[in-house]
């Protein structure tokens, strides 16, 4: 019974937590950069580049056989050298490093805001200064 005991003590600590939430975040913004990488980012890239579909640039290393896509070129066992779709995982990259630093960033621009010590409420008469004036204006009665 010690062992499942320890495990959970385990699994429910704060960094275990932690980091499985960030696992689980972790993963569906994967999934949001990559949609905006090969639906909105490529395409743009693509009409630029003269409706060059990254996607689909490979070399085929078998033999001469001419193949209308990558995944065509997969399905028949050809060896490919798929220097297009290696292309597009630097831009996911790369777009993905960029907004963890932009989230990174803004989050210690939050924390310096709440390390900021409180302003000094303005000096007033100390305890003894109060006592004091109290005292002479007793005395004057």
């Amino acid at each position: 019974m010690g062992f499942f005991k320890e495990f959970k003590e385990f699994a429910m600590k704060g960094n275990v937590m932690d980091m499985a939430v960030g696992v689980i975040i972790g993963g569906a913004f994967g999934k949001i950069v990559t949609s905006l990488v090969s639906d909105i980012l490529m395409p743009i890239i693509s009409v630029c580049t003269g409706g060059i579909d990254f996607t689909n640039l490979f070399i085929n290393m078998t033999d001469d056989t001419k193949y209308a896509t990558l995944a065509a070129a997969q399905e028949a066992g050809a060896n490919v050298f798929a220097w297009g779709q290696f292309c597009q995982n630097i831009i996911d990259f790369l777009i993905v490093a960029f907004c963890i630093f932009m989230m990174i960033k803004a989050m210690n621009k939050l924390n310096r805001k709440k390390e900021e010590p409180a302003p000094e409420a303005p000096a007033g008469p100390t305890q003894e200064e109060l006592l004091a004036e109290i005292r002479d204006l007793l005395k004057q009665k």
